[in-house]
């Protein structure tokens, strides 16, 4: 089940961070936290290979941290995940947990249960010795019978060696009351009657229940992040699937990754790790690095790694220099995608091993 788990745990990105998030074939929905899609209607899943697609969140608890988002993607061909029973959990018992810790690759941990049914802010979770990180939030608990126990929910607290997750007959409460979901479209569910609410509001419709203040709201853009991504989509990108954290965007161009970021609040960067040094006749590739005007780029080399780069100050984004600064970014993913082909082809560079799919 382990390779089946590694597919059907994905990531999930947008402009406050990552998380995680599984498949569950039976409802053709991916399960995550509400805490992790929080303020978005919208964001990016990526698989085990990165591929991203784009997600809706279709359906928000915010009391059970709960949250659901379909995908418009043919995903049969992966396995299918059973819940587990409740209470099925004891004391000692072996599970793990799966996910993409602060945002890094897949990984699965193994651990024991603590406590099957750990009393916390009036809601029982599951407590496990599990290493549990920022971004493991919203992947699955999974028993000794491959089966899910739980969604982890990372850490109330800073205590080593103590992790939480939310109870499986929670996550089956949600996807028991989503017959007829319309899966175009934001819901809140209510805490009281579960209710599924698409019609902004502060009060349930149906039992007249207070929802969660700002619940449907969604985070406003900077207008940095507005501007960068208006460049992304002149890529031919969608902006979304490339959101990496606040004002940071990681996506590819082609076969070459490309990464945008501000460095201490003063320089908006772009870097793309192209290309390794070649291990034999590295002078060739050196002197056509030295002798080459790359402006209004740079290249640098770490190691073995070569990097294209190009930063501006955030204060010379300004009416006058906009055009031309959003025309050098365009430009930059371009140049990257087509310098990672030709380092190969004329000085026997290798890819890197952020390059995608190398031709």
């Amino acid at each position: 089940m382990e390779h089946s788990i590694y597919n059907l745990v994905f990531k999930v990105t947008h402009a406050g961070g990552s998380g995680s998030c599984f498949y569950m074939k039976s409802c053709n929905l991916f399960v995550t936290n509400y805490h992790v899609v929080e303020g978005f209607h919208s964001v990016a899943i990526h698989d085990s290979d990165r591929n991203p697609y784009l997600a809706r969140v279709v359906l928000v608890n915010a009391a059970l941290d709960i949250a659901l988002l379909a995908v418009d993607h043919d995903f049969s061909q992966l396995p299918n995940l059973n819940l587990a029973d409740d209470d099925s959990l004891a004391i000692g018992g072996k599970i793990r947990v799966a996910g993409y810790p602060y945002g890094m690759p897949f990984t699965v941990t193994e651990g024991t249960v603590s406590a099957p049914k750990q009393l916390m802010n009036g809601q029982y979770y599951i407590q496990t010795d599990a290493a549990v990180n920022p971004g493991n939030s919203g992947g699955p608990i999974i028993n000794d019978r491959d089966e899910v126990v739980g969604i982890t929910v990372s850490k109330f607290t800073d205590a080593d060696n103590m992790g939480f997750g939310i109870r499986v007959e929670n996550l089956r409460k949600v996807l028991e009351s989503i017959d007829g979901l319309e899966r175009d479209c934001f819901h809140v569910q209510c805490e009281s009657c579960d209710e599924l609410i698409s019609d902004p509001d502060e009060y349930c419709p149906s039992c007249g229940e207070q929802l969660p203040e700002g619940v449907f709201e969604e985070r406003h853009r900077s207008s940095l992040a507005e501007f960068c991504e208006s460049a992304i989509e002149q890529m031919g990108i969608n902006p979304i699937l490339a959101r990496d954290g606040y004002e940071a965007w990681l996506f590819h161009k082609g076969s070459s990754e490309i990464r945008i970021f501000v460095c201490n609040g003063a320089y908006l960067f772009m870097v793309a790790p192209i290309n390794l040094l070649p291990k034999k006749d590295v002078e060739r590739v050196l002197d056509y690095m030295l002798s080459t005007d790359f402006t209004p780029y740079k290249m640098g080399i770490e190691g073995r790694q070569i990097y294209l780069m190009y930063r501006i100050h955030l204060s010379d984004i300004n009416e006058e220099y906009e055009d031309i600064i959003r025309k050098n970014i365009v430009n930059f993913a371009l140049k990257a995608d087509d310098m990672d082909n030709m380092l190969v082809e004329q000085f026997g560079c290798e890819f890197s091993a952020y390059t995608k799919n190398p031709e």
